[in-house]
């Protein structure tokens, strides 16, 4: 089995690790938090604007994957505050189409930078 990395210049990484990796017919994406790449700090704003910043640093390396996200096939979300679920969920729904991938939402007590979401995908290469 060989590991190829994928990178975006419009994507963050505070740390010694790939945005995603392709395996095969899968791509399994780095959790982002919501850094804006041009300034390296956490965009200012409530959930719905760090929701925003972790899918726009995704979708920047998925589609240097040469995927959209209609291939994305499973989410992990992770929130330090479940309050915050309802209107993260909003932003989310604006993300995908029907079939909605599926997903896991998970309350941690602290992420990196102290970001309120970190956002994980894994998807498919079809056909």
């Amino acid at each position: 089995m060989t590991r190829q990395a994928i990178a975006s210049p419009d994507a963050a990484a505070i740390g010694p690790y790939s945005h995603a990796i392709r395996s095969e017919d899968f791509v399994y994406f780095s959790g982002q938090t919501p850094i804006d790449p041009t300034t390296g700090k956490l965009v200012e704003g409530g959930i719905s604007a760090q929701t925003q910043q972790c899918f726009r640093n995704l979708f920047a390396v998925l589609a240097e994957s040469g995927l959209s996200p209609d291939d994305v096939i499973k989410v992990n979300v992770y929130l330090t505050d479940m309050g915050d679920f309802a209107e993260m969920n909003t932003i989310y729904a604006q993300q995908f189409n029907r079939p909605y991938p599926a997903r896991t939402t998970i309350g941690v007590a602290a992420l990196p930078l102290g970001a309120r979401i970190e956002i994980e995908m894994i998807a498919r290469r079809s056909g």
